[in-house]
C-alpha cells in the first residue's frame, strides 16, 4: 500500500472508525494537518480496540495477525495487522537493519520472546527475513535454557546477537560463571529496553569483540518509530520517513518541538496503516531533536504513559487501575511510579499517598502488592530471576509527591535511572 497523505489517513479514519469519528467530531471536515488533531487519549483508544464490538478498526476483522501488547491480564492491549501491513512494517525495519550495521552472510540469533500474542520475536524474525541484506537467521527465542542456547551460537558461529538487554545480559552472567567467553560474535543488537552502562561492561567481558547497537526503535501499538543510527550513541534514531511522522511535544504546552535539545513527548502517525489507525500516538518515550533537519532524535527514557522496568512494560494507568480496586476503602490519595536502578537491576518504587503514613498499612500494602502481582505477573518472575528488583511500596503525605515545577500536576512517573 503506498504512503497516504495526513488528510488521506484523517478523512478515511473519521469515514471507517466510530472512534475516530467521535474523537474527530468537533473539527472542520477539510482538516489536513496533524496538529490540528488531538493527541489520542490512551485510555479511549484502549477502550474501544477490544476483541468484540471494536469501535477502532476501520473494518471487519477478516484478515489480520494480532499482537498482545504489555498491558495487565484483566486489560490486554490488542494491535491489529493485516497481511499487507506487517509486510511492509517488517519490510522498512528490515532496511533499516543495514543502517544499523548488518553486514552480508552474517549470522544471526533471534532471541527475543514468542507467544501468547508477544510481537518481538516474530517481528524480528520476519524483519531479517526482509531486509536486503542477505542474512542466516536462527530462530532461537529469549525462553531456550542459557546452555543450549549458547551450544547453538558457538556450533553455528553466529556473528549476530539480538534480543533484549536482560536476555543478552543473561547469557553474559552465564559466560561469566563458566569462565568462557564468545569471541566471534561481533555485534549485539538490543530492543524493547533501555540498556545502561552497568550492562555493557558486562556485555563487552563475554563477548569482547562485540559492539552493542539498537537493533531499531517500534512498538507493536505504534509501529515504526525510528531506525538506528551508526555511532557511539544507541539512543540515536532517525525518523522513519516517508512512513511515519514523528512529532516530539512540548511536556508544559503540547505544542511541537522544533528545536533541538530541548526534551518532549514522542507522538507518532503511520501513514500506512488503515486496519487500526495510528494518528498522533503518545508512543510513551521521551525525546530530544539532535538534528531536527535531518529527522535525527534521542530517547531519553519513558513518558507517563509508560514505563518499562527491565523487562517488564508496564501502562502507566492499568497500575494505577490496580492500586484504586485494591484500595476498597479509598484512603490512598496518590500514586507515582518511580523507576531506579541499583546493583546492575532497575527496581520500581509505587509512592502511595495516605493522610498519616506513620499509622498500620501492612494490610492494605499487602492488599496492593498481590493486586499488582496478579495483574502483572511478569514482574514477580523477572524479580524471581533476579532480573530486576522485587516491587516496594513507599507511604508519603499527598503534599510530599513531586509535581511539575510549572504547572503543578503531579507526576505519575518519574523516571531516576542515568538515561545518558
Amino acid at each position: 500500500m503506498p504512503v497516504q497523505s495526513p488528510a488521506e489517513l484523517i478523512h478515511f479514519a473519521r469515514r471507517n472508525s466510530g472512534f475516530y469519528s467521535a474523537l474527530y467530531s468537533g473539527l472542520p471536515e477539510d482538516v489536513s494537518d496533524l496538529t490540528a488533531l488531538p493527541v489520542i487519549p490512551q485510555s479511549e483508544f484502549w477502550q474501544a480496540n477490544t476483541p468484540h464490538n471494536n469501535t477502532l478498526l476501520t473494518g471487519p476483522l477478516q484478515e489480520a495477525v494480532v499482537f498482545k501488547s504489555g498491558g495487565t491480564t484483566g486489560a490486554p492491549k490488542f494491535s491489529f495487522y493485516t497481511r499487507e501491513e506487517w509486510r511492509e512494517f517488517t519490510t522498512a525495519f528490515g532496511a533499516g537493519l543495514a543502517g544499523a550495521g548488518l553486514r552480508p552472510g552474517q549470522r544471526v540469533a533471534d532471541l527475543f520472546y514468542a507467544g501468547d500474542l508477544y510481537a518481538s520475536y516474530t517481528f524480528i524474525l520476519d524483519s531479517l527475513a526482509h531486509s536486503p541484506v542477505a542474512n542466516v537467521r536462527l530462530p532461537i527465542g529469549g525462553a531456550t535454557p542459557a546452555a543450549s542456547t549458547l551450544a547453538t551460537l558457538e556450533q553455528f558461529g553466529v556473528d549476530v546477537i539480538a534480543g533484549t538487554p536482560t536476555t543478552l545480559c543473561s547469557l553474559a552472567e552465564h559466560l561469566r560463571a563458566e569462565g568462557r567467553v564468545l569471541p566471534g560474535v561481533t555485534t549485539l543488537f538490543f530492543g524493547g529496553e533501555s540498556i545502561f552502562s552497568d550492562q555493557r561492561r558486562l556485555l563487552s567481558g563475554a563477548f569482547p569483540a562485540a559492539r552493542v547497537a539498537s537493533i531499531g526503535y517500534a512498538a507493536v501499538d505504534a509501529g515504526l518509530v525510528g531506525l538506528p543510527v551508526p555511532g557511539d550513541d544507541p539512543r540515536l534514531h532517525r525518523v522513519p520517513a516517508p512512513y511515519t511522522v514523528v512529532e516530539i511535544l512540548d511536556e508544559h504546552t503540547g505544542e511541537p518541538v522544533t528545536r533541538a535539545g530541548v526534551p518532549g513527548r514522542v507522538v507518532v502517525t503511520d501513514l500506512r496503516r488503515r486496519l487500526m489507525p495510528v494518528l498522533r500516538y503518545p508512543v510513551g518515550d521521551r525525546a530530544e531533536w539532535t538534528d531536527p533537519a535531518a529527522g535525527l532524535f534521542r530517547i531519553l527514557g519513558r513518558a507517563e504513559e509508560g514505563v518499562r522496568v527491565g523487562p517488564v512494560a508496564l501502562h502507566t494507568q492499568d497500575v494505577h487501575d490496580v492500586v484504586r480496586a485494591a484500595d476498597v476503602a479509598g484512603r490512598i490519595s496518590g500514586v507515582q511510579l518511580v523507576v531506579r536502578r541499583w546493583e546492575d537491576r532497575d527496581g520500581l518504587l509505587l509512592r502511595l499517598a495516605c493522610d498519616d503514613p506513620s499509622e498500620d498499612l501492612s494490610e492494605l500494602a499487602a492488599a496492593v502488592e498481590k493486586a499488582f502481582h496478579a495483574a502483572r505477573p511478569m514482574y514477580a518472575q523477572s524479580a524471581a530471576a533476579g532480573h530486576v528488583h522485587p516491587v516496594a511500596l513507599v507511604w508519603s503525605r499527598h503534599a510530599d509527591l513531586a509535581v511539575n515545577a510549572r504547572s503543578g500536576k503531579l507526576i505519575r512517573v518519574l523516571d531516576e535511572r542515568p538515561h545518558a
